[in-house]
């Protein structure tokens, strides 16, 4: 088998104020016209934003919405057209990211992000979609963000639980990264890189909020993590979440929080170098080790604290095994079942 390794370029700029720079960075795109998308709780880095740009910023779009549905979309892109918008600036976690790629599908104006959560899918060309309950997700190059803006002053109010959960998201892309079918030499080197960081720098965060160093460490980690999700296809874990979000719209990263724990001990009789990677980190059983952190908050920690009814679970693994993504171990109906009964 000929394995094929790609890198999409990216520019990234790094660092405590660095989301200072974003202004001359629109230049960069001969940006005039400057839409502004960002998640409520980026609402003063968005304020501090617009100050910065003044006559650029000609409009502004405070409802992304997660898993991105397409009726969203379709209001921003008629405050696009109304404004005359030439560039897009999306600052927030996923929701805010995916939004702006949606835009880009439409319209192929430059996108530039500043994330305040450790989603990842900012340096990914991959675009998840939901209409009618089904979330379709898709890869194009010219879906890649042109500048991303890695800023640890914008997570320092990020509350403990979206740190956990937004953390763990992350973490899950390095995860899957190590047991995909056509990893490389420099995928598996960032995604053990990833989980190191995330592993060592969570707990000091939940233990310190507003431990800086940890936090950067967070962020880097979680920008390793999405180079990996640009680099090789996710496996069960990823799809699970999106036939579980889209179905039942649940949010994205308590649901990747607790389901890798079960995915991991699913996978891990399958995959002996994620394993060996993996027990490097923690020391430990990885799958019991990532169960300890998902169980270390408040939030949901089973499917049906979540909402999903026991008798939907049949409907997702039956739609799981018609169209498996890549993954090492048993994807066959019963088998996902088995895994989504547990988790439930």
């Amino acid at each position: 088998m000929v394995v094929v390794h790609e890198t999409s370029p990216s520019r990234v700029l790094l660092g405590a104020g660095a989301r200072h720079a974003l202004p001359d960075e629109l230049t960069r795109y001969d940006a005039q016209r400057v839409l502004v998308v960002a998640t409520r709780s980026a609402a003063p880095a968005a304020d501090e934003l617009a100050a910065a740009l003044g006559e650029r910023a000609v409009a502004r779009f405070d409802r992304p919405v997660v898993h991105t549905p397409v009726a969203v979309t379709e209001e921003a892109l008629a405050l696009v057209e109304a404004s005359r918008a030439d560039a897009v600036v999306t600052i927030g976690g996923g929701s805010a990211v995916g939004l702006g790629k949606a835009l880009v599908a439409r319209t192929g104006l430059p996108h530039l992000t500043m994330p305040t959560t450790y989603a990842g899918s900012e340096v990914t060309p991959v675009l998840g979609e939901t209409e009618d309950g089904v979330k379709r997700t898709r890869r194009d190059p010219s879906l890649l963000p042109r500048t991303v803006v890695y800023d640890v002053d914008l997570t320092l109010a990020l509350p403990v639980g979206l740190t956990l959960t937004s953390a763990v998201n992350a973490l899950a892309h390095a995860v899957e990264a190590l047991w995909a079918a056509t990893s490389t030499a420099v995928s598996d080197a960032l995604a053990t890189e990833s989980a190191r960081l995330l592993l060592d720098a969570l707990p000091q965060v939940l233990a310190e909020p507003g431990d800086r160093p940890a936090r950067a460490a967070l962020q880097q980690g979680a920008w390793l993590a999405g180079t990996c999700l640009a680099t090789v296809p996710m496996g069960l874990h990823h799809q699970l979440a999106h036939a579980l979000g889209g179905t039942f719209d649940l949010p994205h990263a308590p649901l990747h929080t607790l389901l890798l724990a079960h995915v991991v001990r699913h996978n891990l009789p399958f995959a002996p170098t994620a394993v060996e990677r993996l027990t490097a980190i923690t020391g430990a059983d990885p799958a019991a080790a990532i169960a300890a952190l998902a169980a270390s908050y408040d939030g949901p920690r089973r499917l049906r604290d979540l909402g999903v009814p026991a008798d939907g679970l049949a409907a997702v693994a039956d739609r799981v095994a018609a169209a498996p993504y890549p993954n090492p171990g048993p994807v066959d109906a019963p088998a996902v079942l088995d895994l989504l009964r547990a988790a439930w």
